[in-house]
């Protein structure tokens, strides 16, 4: 059993520098819960907590059945991963693999057991034998993440694991640590500042914003429940519109919820904007003026003004032909606005 739960953690600097405020948190045996949020929202800081690299100010820690606050690292039967790497550069891959399991007197045969086990699902039975400034960069993640797997912990935590690789092998091996955390089962905590990484791989989302949770659920819920306009505006990427209404903007509502529009925020992801050659009653509508594209292949989105200023962005189809300064008319359905209070949070119609 290696569920991880938090009970109102806080750590403070200083004695009135508090930068993590109370979180409470339930992490499920054998369950990946991704911590994502900006730069300075704590998500390593609790990590580093969970590990017992950065000491508690307040609250409980349980990993399994043991309240861990005052254990150290070593005792807290988890592995670590990190953005460096952390190999050992004079010793080989082989060696890297064993030298933890060898400090915990585990008999060699079973080492090396564990070792052939770990290089076969991570591909790297070729390189056993070669230091890791031989290796790329991919390669030395590879080997980092078999040296957690040997030590069979009852939790993995990840610090940033993919910060270091270019864009073609973080997409490769975010999909190859989704793939060995469910063979392997193992409950994980992983950090990123990177909503894209968070949303592929998460079973649960943990958005961190100022040191306490924002919102926790599945990545999906959050894309199309955001339960403020901080996690409306990190989750999703183009981010969500965040529209204020005013007599300026040359936005039409649906009357349903016009008479409120003015205190309230719209938000429309820009995927649930399409162009209209005239108004259409019942929608959200809006005029814009064509401001940039941005092409990304298989289709490209357009960024344009209001006409009181603010931005709007929305997805067409293709390769998009959109002279800059073209005036064009976009809408959206109803039940595809998010409507947010003055104070930044969902509102529901019902």
């Amino acid at each position: 059993m290696s569920k991880i739960s938090l009970k109102d953690v806080r750590k403070t600097y200083g004695g009135d520098i508090e930068v993590i405020k109370g979180v409470s948190l339930d992490i499920d045996d054998g369950e990946l819960v991704v911590l994502v949020g900006p730069s300075g929202c704590g998500k390593s800081t609790l990590l580093r907590m969970i590990a017992g690299l950065e000491a508690i100010t307040s609250g409980e820690i349980a990993i399994g059945d043991r309240v861990v606050n005052r254990l150290e690292p070593s005792d807290r039967d988890i592995a670590m991963v990190f953005q460096n790497y952390a190999l050992y550069p004079h010793m080989s891959v082989r060696q890297n693999l064993a030298y933890g399991l060898k400090n915990r007197n585990v008999p060699k045969a079973e080492i090396d057991q564990r070792i052939q086990s770990a290089a076969r699902s991570l591909e790297i039975e070729p390189f056993l034998d070669r230091k890791p400034r031989q290796l790329s960069g991919g390669q030395r993640q590879r080997v980092a993440m078999g040296r957690a797997i040997v030590r069979e912990p009852a939790a993995f935590l990840f610090d940033e694991p993919l910060s270091n690789l270019d864009a073609k092998l973080r997409v490769q091996m975010r999909v190859e640590i989704k793939r060995l955390q469910r063979s392997l089962a193992t409950t994980s905590v992983y950090v990123t500042h990177d909503q894209m990484e968070a949303m592929t791989l998460a079973d649960k989302l943990v958005v961190l914003n100022g040191g306490r949770i924002e919102q926790m659920g599945s990545p999906i819920d959050l894309y199309e429940k955001p339960a403020t306009t901080f996690v409306a505006s990190f989750i999703g990427s183009p981010s969500m519109n965040l529209i204020k209404v005013n007599a300026e903007s040359g936005i039409t509502m649906p009357s349903n919820i016009s008479a409120a529009a003015g205190s309230m925020t719209i938000g429309i992801r820009p995927e649930d904007l399409h162009l209209a050659d005239a108004e259409q009653a019942g929608s959200f509508g809006a005029k814009v003026r064509v401001q940039a594209v941005e092409l990304v292949g298989a289709e490209s989105y357009v960024y344009g003004a209001l006409t009181d200023g603010q931005t709007i962005i929305f997805r067409v189809a293709g390769r998009s032909n959109f002279a800059l300064d073209r005036e064009c008319h976009v809408q959206a359905d109803p039940d595809k606005l998010h409507l947010f209070a003055p104070d930044g949070k969902r509102i529901d119609p019902n």
